[in-house]
Formats: C-alpha cells, sequence, structure tokens
C-alpha cells in the first residue's frame, strides 16, 4: 500500500497514517472497496503499537474514509457521491500548499516574492502542453 511513517517527525503517526490513506483515496490509488491490511498486519509493517494502527482506522471510519466489518476487515468506503472525494481532493491541496507557505514564510519570502514564483512555475507547467512533468493531465 505504500504507507511510511517518520517516527522522528513531530506529527503524530496515527495522524501520518490517516493522511496517507486519506491521500491514496484523494489520488484513486484506493478505491471504495479496495480492502486495507487488518490492524495486526500495518502495525507490524510499519513496526508501530497496533493501538496507533486502531486509532487511525477508528478515526478513519467516523470520518466515512472507511468502513469497519467485524470479522472482514476495513474497506474504503463507498462514495455517496463525488463530494466527498472533491472536498478531500480540495483538503489535500490545501495541505501541499499550505506547507510550501509555511516553509516559504519561514525562510522569510514575502507574500509577493511567493505570488510571483507561484504564478512563474504555474506558466511553465502549463506550457507542457496541458500535462505536468509527470504526464498527469491537468484539469
Amino acid at each position: 500500500m505504500g504507507i511510511q511513517v517518520d517516527y522522528e517527525g513531530g506529527v503524530p503517526i496515527y495522524a501520518q497514517i490517516m493522511e496517507q490513506i486519506k491521500h491514496l483515496v484523494a489520488t484513486r490509488r484506493l478505491k471504495p472497496g479496495d480492502q486495507l491490511p487488518t490492524i495486526r498486519q500495518l502495525a507490524v509493517d510499519l513496526r508501530v503499537n497496533p493501538n496507533t494502527v486502531v486509532h487511525a482506522y477508528h478515526e478513519l471510519d467516523s470520518q466515512g474514509v472507511i468502513s469497519t466489518q467485524q470479522g472482514r476487515g476495513s474497506f474504503i468506503a463507498e462514495r455517496r457521491g463525488e463530494g466527498r472525494l472533491a472536498a478531500m481532493r480540495r483538503d489535500r491541496l490545501r495541505a501541499i500548499i499550505g506547507s510550501a507557505l509555511l516553509e516559504a514564510f519561514s525562510l522569510g519570502y514575502e507574500t509577493g516574492e511567493i505570488r510571483e514564483a507561484l504564478e512563474k512555475q504555474l506558466e511553465e507547467w502549463e506550457g507542457y502542453s496541458g500535462q505536468s512533468r509527470w504526464g498527469v493531465e491537468s484539469r
């Protein structure tokens, strides 16, 4: 599934697991009905306490991202429409941009400099005939 955690960072491990699963759903690498690893298996794979995975899965279940079925496992929840997916994608994009802004401001860049650099980068990428450098079509 490709989840990795940073044991040294300041973000709680359960939150890292949650965000990465949400990212996989938002990018459609995990689709409705896909089964997640068992709590025990993911805990072993990540070398974390199973309670950490329980916490992450419980939060994802309460948010409607996954559905946990007693005795069967945890699955990516069926969508009741594209609204939830669109909201998850928007949230993920805002998090990415927020992280970049936080780093830029912490390095002393001014708002105008950041805006100019972002606009210039977008213009460059739009020059790739509607595709990013990685071959993903822009929308």
